[in-house]
Order: C-alpha cells, then sequence, then structure tokens
C-alpha cells in the first residue's frame, strides 16, 4: 500500500471533520460531563479521558474496516471485472459523494445513514451504561460503541478504503482516517463553541467539499485510464492500485524473460 494512500485517508479524516464538530459534539459533551471539577478544569486535566474515548473510537473503524475489507477480499476479482477497475470507479463515486456531503450541498449520504441507524438502534443502548462517565474505562467503554455510529463521511471512507481489496490494508486507511479527525476533536474539549462556530462557516464547508471532490476526481481520472497512460502519481489516490499495477509489471517481465530464452 503507498504512503499517498494514507495521507489521502488521512486529509479526508481532517477535512471531513468539520462534519465531525456537529456530528459527536454533543457526545464528548456527554464524555466531560460526568467528570468532577478537577478534570475539567484544563484541557490537560481532560486530555487522558478524550485520548481514551478517541482510542476506542479508531479501533472501531479499524476492525469496521478489517471486516469489510476481508469480505471484499473474499470477493477475489469483483472489484477489477473484465479488467475494468471497479472498485476505482465506486470509491470515486463516494468520494465525490462525500464532498458534496461535507459541503452541504446536497444530503447526498442520507441514505446510508438511515440504513446505519437500523444497526446503531440495537447498539445505542449499550452506550447508556457508561454515561455519566467518570473513569478511564468508561471513556473507553463508550469510543468503542460510538465509533459506530451512522455517519455518512464513515461509510462512504470505509467504501473507498475497501476496495484496496484487502482486509490489512482497508483497516490501516481507516485508522488513518480516524487519526485525521482527531486532532479536531481533541480540541473539541476545551474548545467547542469556537470550533462549531468555525465549522458553519459555509467556506470552510465549501472548501472542504471542494478538496474532496477533488479526491474523487482524481480517481476517477485514473480509472478511465489517466494515471495508466500518462504515468503520473494519479494511481496512488485509488488504494490497492499499486499491487495489481506491480503485478502486471512482473506478469510483463516474466514474458520478456521467456522471449530471450527461445521458449
Amino acid at each position: 500500500m503507498n504512503e499517498l494512500s494514507l495521507v489521502a485517508a488521512f486529509m479526508i479524516g481532517l477535512l471531513g471533520s468539520t462534519h465531525c464538530i456537529g456530528m459527536c459534539g454533543g457526545i464528548v459533551g456527554s464524555l466531560t460531563m460526568g467528570l468532577g471539577p478537577a478534570q475539567r478544569r484544563s484541557f490537560f486535566s481532560l486530555l487522558p479521558y478524550l485520548l481514551v474515548y478517541n482510542f476506542g473510537r479508531l479501533s472501531s473503524y479499524a476492525l469496521a474496516g478489517f471486516l469489510l475489507g476481508w469480505l471484499t477480499q473474499s470477493l477475489g476479482g469483483f472489484f477489477s471485472m473484465g479488467g475494468f477497475p471497479l472498485g476505482g470507479f465506486i470509491g470515486g463515486l463516494f468520494m465525490l459523494a462525500l464532498g458534496v456531503y461535507i459541503a452541504g450541498w446536497w444530503q447526498s449520504l442520507a441514505v446510508l445513514e438511515k440504513a446505519g441507524a437500523v444497526f446503531w438502534r440495537k447498539i445505542e443502548p449499550l452506550g447508556r451504561r457508561f454515561l455519566p462517565v467518570s473513569s478511564l474505562p468508561q471513556a473507553l467503554g463508550l469510543g468503542l460503541l460510538w465509533g459506530w455510529l451512522p455517519c455518512g463521511m464513515v461509510y462512504s471512507t470505509l467504501a473507498w478504503a475497501s476496495t484496496s481489496g484487502s482486509a490489512v490494508q482497508t483497516s490501516a486507511l481507516m485508522l488513518a482516517f480516524g487519526l485525521g479527525t482527531l486532532p479536531m476533536l481533541l480540541l473539541m474539549g476545551t474548545l467547542a463553541q469556537k470550533l462549531q462556530a468555525f465549522s458553519r462557516n459555509p467556506w470552510v464547508r465549501n472548501i472542504a467539499g471542494l478538496i474532496l471532490i477533488g479526491f474523487g476526481v482524481l480517481m476517477l481520472v485514473n480509472v478511465f485510464g489517466g494515471g495508466h497512460q500518462h504515468g503520473g502519481h494519479m494511481q496512488h489516490m485509488m488504494p490497492g492500485h499499486e499491487m495489481n499495477h506491480e503485478g502486471m509489471d512482473h506478469g510483463a517481465m516474466g514474458h520478456e524473460d521467456m522471449d530471450h530464452s527461445g521458449h
């Protein structure tokens, strides 16, 4: 897996974290509400609870990535039917939908969130057992459960990451995505009001959405031959592409060896 794929996943989380403020702000508020005055006194006293909570959340992302990656890996050649990189095409479409969604122009991923809400209603009552949070184990349990919160941004990134066709790669990409959301959610513990005002700024959402749309366009250009024909670095925007490309190169070398040996 090329490092650029991990950077792309991190950037998706970083740019999309403006959405996380509105989605998870109440959860972070619930996390700190039950703590005593000493724990809420400063950012550094809150930090252990925020770190443990987010460790649980990122662990859930990585687990979801591993499970879906294992499923797509077991499907074998489905994502490259007839030589066409179907996985990259699907991932590019999801990235475009995510950009439009983050910008607030169209609730393109609302259907996914409604579908996830069915599953969430079954596990959400478990989260109440950890509230109010007054200890680190409770913060960890809350994070592990809230990582499954129905979120169009998480679902679309998961769909993109799963096109790598590998359980380990999909899990790593989701972990990189989660790390991208971390700075905003850590700061939310002490700067919630300022960050919420920042995230509601139309220019902030529009710029983040446009950059994500740019990711999607690059992926689709690569799928339809742009990355292959010109040998550019755009091919690295699609997770798992490097492995296939390398495999084709080995195949080509094998043919050359056969020609030179006279067979």
